[in-house]
């Protein structure tokens, strides 16, 4: 009884995990129309202006029809980015059918929420700031002191010896940045919106530079320059195919404490904006201390910020650097650098498991 129970458990959890896949295939579906929806407020507007006003704003409808083109070609990029989705995760027998997609429209007459469509156009910006040029200082100012940390550090070891894990990769470009160095390297993320776009770079866009985006184009107010919202990026910046066929180099997709379990497994944890954006924080320096090997480095820039602070219904335990601290002490950690002068500031912390 017990067993057919977990197996009845087991097949609601698959069912929810295939159509939550289908909900986020949705909504980059619904880019488009959303998008020109959007698109449609501010052409509302500006024909509700008097002759005059409009007559002092030259152009600015032909801004909009720019923006318009812009919005079509993201979607073109989001239906290169889609295609073959069904086969990301699972076997062919088992990828995500039409059925699922059905079940989804049924459950939910409605569009994809707000939310929904803020995760598709941030994945968008996130494209440019992990594979574009236009992306470089963000993205430098962030990766470069946790690759200088951990080379500091390990540098002198063989690098194929050395096992890195990337918990919140994102897109994969620092994990792509230490396996091209010839490091062990494996990224974790939640995010299947992020998974979807990181696959696509990693394993389909070969050549350097060969894809356009307009990540920018939502972004209606506070722009210095009207040619801001329709400037373009370029992306990958680099080819994946640089790195080398041997490289020891994946993405795994799921919850990082439930996925990361075995004792004594990565010789660094590298994390970038991600530690505050745990449920319970403790339960991650728990889990990181446990999959470290003694001697093992934790290397995290970032602030406290804490994702899922003041929302309803979401456990959020919100605590202080001093708290963390004390509770890294705790868990068996050496505080190696502490470069910290305000919680909210953004600093590299080295931390070193016993």
């Amino acid at each position: 009884m017990a067993e057919g129970s977990e197996q009845t458990q087991m097949e609601m959890e698959e069912k929810e995990e295939r159509e939550h896949f289908a909900r986020v295939i949705n909504s980059f579906k619904f880019y488009k129309m959303h998008s020109l929806k959007r698109l449609h407020l501010s052409k509302i507007s500006f024909n509700t202006l008097s002759d005059q006003h409009k007559a002092r704003l030259m152009g600015y409808m032909d801004n909009l029809e720019t923006i318009q083109t812009c919005i079509i070609h993201n979607y073109e990029v989001i239906k290169l980015l889609l295609q073959d989705h069904q086969y990301m995760f699972l076997n062919k027998e088992e990828c995500i059918s039409e059925a699922d997609f059905e079940r989804v429209k049924k459950a939910d007459c409605a569009p994809p929420t707000a939310e929904e469509m803020d995760k598709v156009k941030t994945t968008l910006k996130q494209i440019m700031r992990d594979w574009s040029e236009d992306g470089r200082a963000e993205r430098e100012a962030c990766y470069q002191p946790v690759m200088h940390a951990v080379l500091t550090r390990l540098g002198s070891r063989k690098p194929s010896e050395v096992k890195i894990l990337v918990p919140g990769a994102g897109l994969g470009r620092l994990v792509f940045e230490f396996a091209r160095l010839g490091y062990s390297c494996q990224g974790n993320e939640w995010s299947l919106h992020m998974l979807l776009a990181s696959n696509f770079i990693l394993n389909r866009c070969q050549e350097r530079n060969s894809l356009v985006l307009y990540p920018w184009v939502h972004q209606y107010t506070n722009n210095l320059a009207t040619k801001d919202q329709t400037r373009r990026c370029m992306f990958p910046d680099i080819s994946p195919l640089q790195i080398s066929p041997e490289a020891d180099f994946s993405m795994v997709a799921g919850d990082f404490t439930k996925i990361y379990t075995e004792p004594n497994s990565w010789n660094a944890v590298v994390t970038v904006f991600f530690l505050d954006t745990a449920h319970n924080i403790i339960e991650y320096l728990e889990t990181i201390y446990t999959i470290l090997v003694p001697g093992g480095y934790l290397v995290n820039l970032g602030p406290l910020l804490y994702h899922w602070a003041g929302q309803v219904n979401e456990l959020s335990i919100e605590l202080s650097y001093e708290e963390v601290r004390k509770i890294l002490l705790d868990i068996g950690f050496e505080i190696e650098t502490n470069s910290t002068r305000n919680c909210l500031m953004v600093d590299l912390y080295i931390f070193v498991s016993n």
